[in-house]
């Protein structure tokens, strides 16, 4: 029907690019772009490298990703930047691990001590919140979990430099600080020219640094119900049951798989103690989880590891953590599929509980995304270097997964191959399902369903 009037109503019509800046995912999206451009314009300025020249945009681009994304980098951070850049880089550490629209309303709520609808919309998206209700109780608790657990192991960190290793207050205080938030952030960014490697017997610093990286790679919401109900597991969720039994696993085989295969290398492990040996292979296992520290060098390794490692960062840490990879409770939903189908089951439980065939199709979707992403990054790579298979998927896992871990080939690779590597830290900080979400401007309902037909599967 017409209108009074005989006029047809006016359709609304929207801004050209409205959809992309109102919908939660995008905006996440380019809020941790505009972090990186921010981060990578800070690092062009000649006072952050100690060459006093401007760094070329490429490696300013490369290390701004990398920072706020928690993975790899391409210049030596002690040597190349100064304490302006180092600063800038352990900033931008920061903001990506605490998550562009978290921090935007950590700042809303210091400020004005009040969040719009929108904000709260976008920061839920982000921490994935369970209503708007929870958004400024979970900011709280966030800003609250991150920095006390930053300073603790700032403070154990600067007793240790400043008692053992000679270093003056003021430089083991900065030196702890640097390495708390990029351990609880899983960055991985070290100081040190060798990273880790020269602490690798000295287990008050890589424990320290590793319990760090497994508190952050755990995930928030985790940490929220452990604070609460620690003592009564019976409570817990099946998502704290399923990230609790896929990292405690996960840690223990890499741990068993590292030791076993670098035991008896001189250039690793061969010629330590083996209580030694078996502090750098749980360090080496734990922070292969997106954390990027090494206590060993992976140029040295043998292949065998390299592969084991490529396994655990591909996989992660948790959902809503500072961790990367496709994340442990999508490894676990896809595990515990697979035992369904082999017991003939016709839902996938765990714990008692079914795994909605939303949660089953959304860690298949995350998983392929994960895989297609590595083989395409790796045949870029292969066609425009010279290294071989090992060293180049170890570097494209690495950089998909948020670690920071290298063979030393980064810096060797052509501007090519480290545009892809930038364009895979990007997608995997932010999620390839995020990252498809944000691209599909269009979005549809369908309001009816075809016909059925199952095919032929195996």
């Amino acid at each position: 029907m017409r209108p009074e009037g005989g006029r047809l109503a006016p359709r609304s019509r929207r801004r050209p690019g409205a959809g992309l800046l109102t919908h939660p995912v995008r905006l996440v999206v380019l809020g941790f772009a505009v972090t990186v451009a921010v981060t990578a314009l800070l690092l062009l300025a000649p006072v952050a490298t100690e060459s006093g020249r401007t760094t070329s945009p490429l490696v300013a681009v490369f290390t701004a990703t990398g920072a706020a994304s928690g993975a790899l980098a391409v210049v030596d951070t002690g040597a190349h930047w100064t304490t302006f850049g180092e600063v800038v880089i352990m900033g931008a550490v920061q903001l990506g691990g605490l998550g562009f629209m978290t921090s935007a309303s950590l700042l809303g709520l210091l400020v004005s001590r009040r969040l719009g609808v929108r904000i709260r919309l976008l920061t839920a998206a982000e921490t994935q919140s369970f209503g708007l209700g929870d958004v400024r109780r979970v900011v709280r608790a966030v800003a609250l979990v991150t920095f006390t657990v930053e300073a603790v192991i700032a403070a154990v960190l600067f007793l240790r430099l400043w008692l053992t290793y000679d270093r003056s207050p003021a430089r083991a205080a900065y030196e702890s600080v640097f390495h708390s938030i990029t351990a609880f952030n899983n960055a991985g960014h070290s100081l040190y020219g060798d990273n880790l490697v020269g602490f690798a017997a000295d287990p008050v610093i890589i424990l320290t640094v590793a319990g760090g990286v497994i508190l952050g790679g755990l995930g928030f919401p985790v940490l929220f119900e452990l604070r609460h109900e620690l003592r009564t597991p019976r409570y817990w969720s099946l998502h704290t049951r399923v990230t609790l039994l896929g990292y405690g696993i996960l840690t223990v085989a890499g741990t068993i798989a590292v030791a076993a295969t670098e035991w008896r290398n001189a250039a690793t492990l061969g010629e330590h103690g083996v209580g030694d040996k078996l502090l750098a292979a749980f360090f080496a296992s734990t922070t292969a989880r997106t954390a990027g520290f090494n206590s060993i060098d992976y140029a040295d390794a043998d292949a065998s590891t390299l592969v084991v490692t490529d396994v655990l960062m591909f996989i992660g840490g948790g959902s809503a953590s500072t961790a990367g990879g496709i994340k442990i409770t999508t490894f676990m939903i896809l595990f515990y599929a697979i035992l369904a189908e082999a017991r003939g089951d016709e839902t996938v439980d765990a714990f008692g509980r079914q795994i909605s065939p939303a949660a089953l199709r959304q860690a298949l979707a995350v998983a392929l995304l994960g895989v297609a992403l590595l083989v395409v990054g790796t045949l870029c790579l292969l066609s425009a270097s010279d290294h071989t298979l090992d060293q180049v998927l170890f570097e494209v896992t690495s950089a998909f997964g948020s670690v920071g871990l290298s063979t030393g080939i980064t810096d060797e690779l052509p501007a090519f191959g480290q545009c892809v590597l930038i364009m895979l830290m990007f997608i995997g900080r932010t999620g390839p399902i995020a990252v498809a979400s944000a691209l599909a401007l269009r979005e549809r309902r369908r309001l009816y369903r075809l016909p059925e037909e199952r095919p032929i599967v195996g």
